[in-house]
């Protein structure tokens, strides 16, 4: 069913979008091409505001109309994130414990490349190796994909990516 241009008088097809009110509203009219350059013409945003209104607006487009906050606000996200980079309160002894059982480990070029291809740090516990491991297999999985050939594919190197490092790890730490 063709529309028909919501001008007064015309029967031409209304294929246009123009806005029916200043609010941003998804509430629109059609009209056909000429009516709508003509609407378009005449078309002003800001009619039936002062200038004080215009300016308030125009100032607030600057920001996408949303608040903001100077930055010597206490809760602004800059200065929060410089406050807490400042602070020294990262345990030693916790960052240490955690990358002690790399200790364990000489990592081969085979090892490097499946840390890789499974895209994380060369090192990182086996148990978070796993996790990554089952995230792939359910994103990959040729089920998940109406059984693309590609993700089967892929899917084979991120598991002999796993293997190789269940080899290195095998019997080195409790996983």
């Amino acid at each position: 069913m063709k529309n028909i241009c919501d001008w007064n008088n015309c029967f031409e097809i209304g294929e246009y979008k123009a806005p029916i009110e200043k609010d941003n509203s998804k509430n629109y009219r059609l009209l056909c091409l000429e009516h709508v350059k003509e609407f378009n013409k005449n078309w002003n945003y800001f009619s039936g505001m002062n200038e004080k209104q215009i300016y308030e607006f125009l100032k607030s487009d600057m920001t996408w109309h949303k608040p903001t906050q100077s930055f010597s606000s206490s809760d602004n996200f800059f200065k929060v994130l410089w406050n807490n980079a400042l602070k020294d309160e990262f345990d030693k002894s916790k960052l240490k414990s955690q990358f002690n059982h790399m200790n364990q480990f000489k990592f081969n070029q085979n090892d490097i490349k499946a840390f890789s291809i499974l895209g994380v740090s060369v090192g990182l516990k086996w148990t978070k190796i796993q996790e990554k491991f089952k995230k792939l297999v359910k994103k990959f999985h040729p089920d998940m994909n109406s059984g693309n050939k590609n993700y089967e594919e892929k899917l084979k190197i991120i598991t002999l990516a796993y293997t190789q490092l269940k080899n290195t790890y095998r019997g080195k730490i409790d996983r």
